[in-house]
This record gives C-alpha cells, structure tokens and sequence, in this order.
C-alpha cells in the first residue's frame, strides 16, 4: 500500500469536525511547494544576472578584509 492510499484511507477514520484541520495542513503544504520553487528561481536568477559573481579572491584578500590578517 502506498503513502497516498494509506491517507486516504485514515482519512475514513477522521471525524468530519476535523476534516477542516486536514484540509488546512495539506492546502499549506502544497502552497508552500509553490512558493518555494518560485522564490529559489528567483535567487537563482539573480545569482545568474550577478555581475560580481565569477570576481575571485585570495585566501589574503579576504582575510586582511575580515581582519584577520
């Protein structure tokens, strides 16, 4: 038996005044899925259009500019 079978069968056994919280909690979690891939495309977009993004720097630079030199 799969996952999803195994839900739709517990979900006989609920009783109907909580149906409502069910409902909410998997609404949410498919909300979620969508916001998320839309908000990682925007950063990978951003990372993309980045122009300093392939700009190198020494072990040196860095650390004399953290203070740690």
């Amino acid at each position: 038996m799969s996952n999803r079978e195994k839900v739709i069968a517990l979900l006989e056994n609920i009783p109907e005044y909580k149906i409502g919280y069910v409902l909410a909690y998997i609404q949410g979690l498919t909300a979620d899925e969508d916001a998320d891939d839309a908000f990682c495309q925007q950063l990978y977009e951003r990372y993309r259009n980045d122009p300093e993004k392939d700009e190198a720097f020494t072990l040196e630079d860095c650390k004399r500019e953290w203070g740690l030199a």
